[in-house]
C-alpha cells in the first residue's frame, strides 16, 4: 500500500525545560507531579464534602507528603526493579537520578497503597473510604503525566500508517502510535468519568472500597489494551503468545479489581 505523507504528523518541538533560571530547570513533568498533586487534592475535598464528610479536609491536608514520597519512591524503585534492574545495579548512582530513567506507575502506585495504609493506621482513618477517594483523584495526575510524557517523546507507540501517527524525534522516520495521549485519555479523563459517575451511585459509594475496585481494574484493562500499540521494553512468551511487561504488571491489577468489586458486592 502506497501511504501518503501529507498524512503524517511531525512532532511537536518541545522543549523538555519548560522554564529555566540560571541553574534552576523546571521540567514538564515537575509541572506535571505539581498539577496533578494540587488538582487531585483538591477534587478530594471536594469528594470528601459532597460525599464522605467523616474524611476531615485535615486528613488529606496531611497525607500530601506521604503520597508524594510514596509515589516517588514507589515509583522510581518500580522502574529499576521491573524494567532496568542490572543497569541500576552496574551504575548505583543514578538511583537518585529520578530525572534520568524513568518512573513506574505499578510501582508509585504501590508506594501509594504503602503510604496510605500506614497514614490510615496512625490516624485512625477508615483505609478503604480513603482509598476510593485517593484512586478518583489520582486519574488526573495521571492524565497528566501521559501528555507529559507525549511533550518528552518518550514510551511512544508503535509504527503505524494510520493518519494521526506521529514521526517522533530519535524513533526513526516512520510514524508511530501517540500511545501516551491513548493513555492520556484512557487512565486520565476516562477513568475520571466513570468514577465520577461512580460517586453518584449511593450503591456504590455506600460500599468502601467498590470505585477502588473499579480503577484497579478500570486502569489495568486500558493500560493493557494500550500495551499492544505502545514500544514494548520486555517482552514475555508466553504459551506461545508475546505479552510485554506492562501487560505482565497490569493482570494483576485487574483480577484484583475484579474480585474485590465481586467481594465487596457480597459483603453489603
Amino acid at each position: 500500500m502506497v501511504r501518503s505523507r501529507m498524512l503524517v504528523l511531525p512532532f511537536p518541538n518541545f522543549d523538555p525545560v519548560l522554564v529555566q533560571m540560571g541553574p534552576l530547570k523546571i521540567h514538564w513533568y515537575g509541572l506535571a507531579y505539581a498539577a496533578g498533586i494540587v488538582l487531585g487534592w483538591k477534587y478530594a475535598l471536594y469528594l470528601a464534602k459532597r460525599y464522605v464528610p467523616t474524611i476531615l479536609p485535615q486528613y488529606l491536608d496531611g497525607f500530601v507528603t506521604w503520597i508524594v514520597v510514596g509515589i516517588v519512591v514507589g515509583g522510581r524503585f518500580g522502574h529499576i526493579l521491573f524494567y532496568d534492574l542490572s543497569h541500576y545495579i552496574s551504575h548505583p548512582v543514578e538511583i537518585l537520578m529520578t530525572w534520568k530513567g524513568g518512573m513506574s506507575f505499578h510501582g508509585g502506585l504501590a508506594g501509594a497503597v504503602i503510604a496510605a495504609f500506614i497514614y490510615c493506621r496512625r490516624l485512625r482513618i477508615p483505609l478503604f473510604v480513603f482509598g476510593d477517594i485517593l484512586t478518583s483523584a489520582c486519574t488526573i495526575g495521571l492524565g497528566l503525566g501521559r501528555i507529559t510524557n507525549f511533550i518528552n517523546a518518550e514510551l511512544y507507540g508503535i509504527t503505524t500508517d494510520l493518519p494521526w501517527g506521529v514521526v517522533f524525534p530519535n524513533a526513526g522516520a516512520m510514524p508511530r502510535h501517540p500511545s501516551q495521549l491513548y493513555e492520556a485519555f484512557g487512565e486520565g479523563a476516562l477513568l475520571w468519568i466513570v468514577l465520577h459517575q461512580a460517586w453518584k451511585i449511593p450503591g456504590l459509594r455506600s460500599q468502601p472500597g467498590r470505585i477502588t475496585g473499579l480503577f484497579f481494574m478500570g486502569y489495568g484493562i486500558v493500560r493493557f489494551l494500550v500495551e499492544y500499540v505502545r514500544e514494548p521494553e520486555i517482552i514475555y512468551a508466553v504459551a506461545g503468545c508475546a505479552i510485554t511487561q506492562g501487560q505482565v504488571l497490569s493482570l494483576p491489577l485487574i483480577a484484583l479489581g475484579a474480585w474485590w468489586l465481586r467481594r465487596q458486592a457480597k459483603k453489603n
